[in-house]
């Protein structure tokens, strides 16, 4: 157990510092906790502090913190010891959008220095922008475990979107995407102008790069996106006997 607990590291879904004490002695306290000589635990206590860009705020008591240091705080405790491995339970929650940017920026560099994260959380834009391999896990079973686009690839079809320079190519650009999609009903206009329709694959859109040159039609905007992880969990939990493997087994079923 000791031994395990030197190779990991934690922080909880809320701060967990002791606000009567500076980050400083923070940081020397855990070192001390995990055996440290206090020489070493003060050395490193300041090279964390750096690394989460708190040494202005070093000797200030963390209840002046606001919540955005709080977290970092607390993530720079759970890796005085070096750990190989650190556990990270929801580490932007409460945070607004650009702590969270930070935040992730953090634990970017992390995993630059060669330790392994394992991160719980409920933004799933946050699991895409992170993550190497994601578990989806739906009341306490795991429903799916694969890279964010191979999850995509799975779940979803992807979505061209096309968008004319000139409007008065509207119906041009519809009659060559309702060709593509063999079905009129599945190109939708959420705005004038503004084309989407889901395809089975990435040909498809050299097919109609090629029908658009031939008409002469000048477009705006041309991308094929993968579904969001949204949908993806939404898919995957949307019918509760479903499983990753049942829909992976009907699309290869489907393009046998």
């Amino acid at each position: 157990p000791r031994e395990v607990r030197k190779r990991v590291g934690l922080t909880g879904q809320y701060a967990s510092v002791d606000e009567e004490l500076t980050g400083r002695e923070n940081l020397v306290m855990i070192g001390e906790l995990l055996n440290m000589r206090l020489g070493d635990a003060r050395s490193r206590a300041v090279e964390l502090l750096e690394w989460f860009d708190l040494t202005e705020a070093a000797d200030r008591m963390a209840k002046t913190y606001s919540g955005g240091m709080r977290r970092r705080l607390d993530l720079a405790a759970s890796l005085t010891g070096h750990p190989e491995i650190v556990f990270l339970d929801e580490p932007t929650t409460g945070l607004d959008p650009a702590k969270r940017e930070d935040m992730w920026d953090v634990v970017r560099a992390i995993v630059d220095h060669g330790t392994s994260v394992l991160l719980t959380t409920q933004y799933l834009e946050e699991a895409d922008a992170l993550a190497d391999d994601i578990v989806v896990i739906n009341h306490g079973e795991v429903i799916a475990h694969d890279t964010a686009e191979n999850l995509k690839r799975v779940v979803g079809s992807q979505t061209l979107k096309i968008r004319p320079t000139d409007l008065t190519h509207t119906d041009q650009v519809r009659a060559i995407l309702a060709e593509v999609a063999a079905d009129a009903a599945r190109v939708d206009e959420p705005r004038r102008g503004e084309f989407s329709v889901p395809v089975n694959n990435d040909s498809v859109l050299t097919g109609v790069v090629h029908k658009l040159t031939a008409a002469d039609i000048e477009v705006t905007e041309l991308s094929l996106t993968l579904p969001s992880l949204d949908e993806v969990f939404f898919t995957l939990t949307g019918e509760r006997n479903r499983s990753f493997a049942d829909i992976e087994t009907e699309n290869e079923e489907a393009s046998a």
